[in-house]
């Protein structure tokens, strides 16, 4: 099949990517800016634009079957001037539907919108969290564009921990020397836990999706419930030291309350569903594996 990632310059859509090259389809990504020259998807065909411009437009989309979209619209890719609630209003309540409007339009035969999970994990959070119920606001608004012969389906994932090779990453590169001793933090992880999944067990079930999942449906996957505390010690027992995380309910330097939508000290946990876990076709108990590879690639 000819596929387009839009957002495939970044990790979870380039993992996606690869993974679907490997597979024998024919994959572009789409992005606003080039792929990182290290990475391979820099070798892949590449269409710039930004979606929440209406860049992606049905005559630019008619050249491919599946589109997955994994396009960044979280609190990271605000623009610092930009007010946050009309960021999240522009590119999740009406950029993400209008480009899956464009995919029908320009005869794409089907898509996946790759979403967040606390929507349909935690839906208590979404009274008093604006950005969540934005990333709702684009699940439902995606799939509402389709219609027979253009099928969407959604892929809602939790705290995601991978790599991709040559991609830089702010969040595990950093993760990996504070377990080297290079970074001067307190051994200790925040109070709370959530559920994570591997890069790859994401890509996984996002190939799963595209060729067996069910038209109009939203998938909520995900690996392993732990502990913020426990999943740091992952990345201390991957560089083989003796040290032993300790749970504060303190503020985490390279976890900040504000990326902990439940509130530190509290938990997202949640069991995919075994039936949704078999159809798609991903692998499970992989975050420890995750964690070595990213260590792997950053260590110093």
């Amino acid at each position: 099949m000819k596929v387009l990632i839009v957002g495939g310059t970044g990790a979870l859509g380039g993992h996606c990517a690869i993974n679907l090259a490997s597979k024998g389809h024919d994959v572009s990504i789409g992005g606003r800016k080039p792929a990182h020259a290290a990475t391979p998807m820099a070798g892949m065909p590449f269409l710039q634009g930004d979606y929440i411009n209406g860049d992606f437009t049905p005559e630019r989309l008619k050249a491919f079957d599946w589109v997955v979209f994994a396009a960044g619209n979280d609190p990271r890719h605000v623009p610092r001037d930009a007010d946050f609630g009309e960021f999240l209003f522009r590119a999740n309540h009406v950029g993400v539907p209008g480009f899956f409007a464009a995919c029908r339009e320009g005869g794409v035969k089907r898509a996946i919108q790759l979403g967040s999970y606390y929507h349909q994990a935690a839906p208590q959070l979404l009274d008093g969290n604006g950005y969540i119920r934005s990333r709702k606001a684009a699940c439902e608004g995606a799939r509402a564009q389709a219609r027979p012969g253009f099928d969407v389906i959604s892929v809602n994932a939790p705290f995601m921990v991978g790599s991709v090779p040559g991609l830089p990453s702010a969040i595990f590169e950093p993760y990996t020397h504070w377990a080297e001793g290079k970074i001067p933090i307190p051994h200790f992880g925040p109070a709370g836990g959530t559920n994570f999944m591997s890069f790859q067990s994401l890509s996984e079930a996002i190939d799963g999706a595209l060729n067996r999942g069910e038209a109009g449906k939203a998938y909520l996957v995900g690996d392993e419930n732990l502990s913020f505390t426990a999943y740091f010690q992952l990345f201390f027992d991957a560089v083989s030291t003796d040290v032993k995380l300790e749970e504060r309910d303190i503020e985490h330097p390279l976890l900040p309350d504000v990326a902990i939508p439940q509130g530190r000290g509290n938990w997202v946990s949640f069991e995919p569903d075994p039936g949704d876990v078999e159809l798609l076709g991903y692998r499970r108990r992989d975050v420890r594996n995750a964690v070595a590879e990213v260590v792997a690639q950053f260590r110093a």
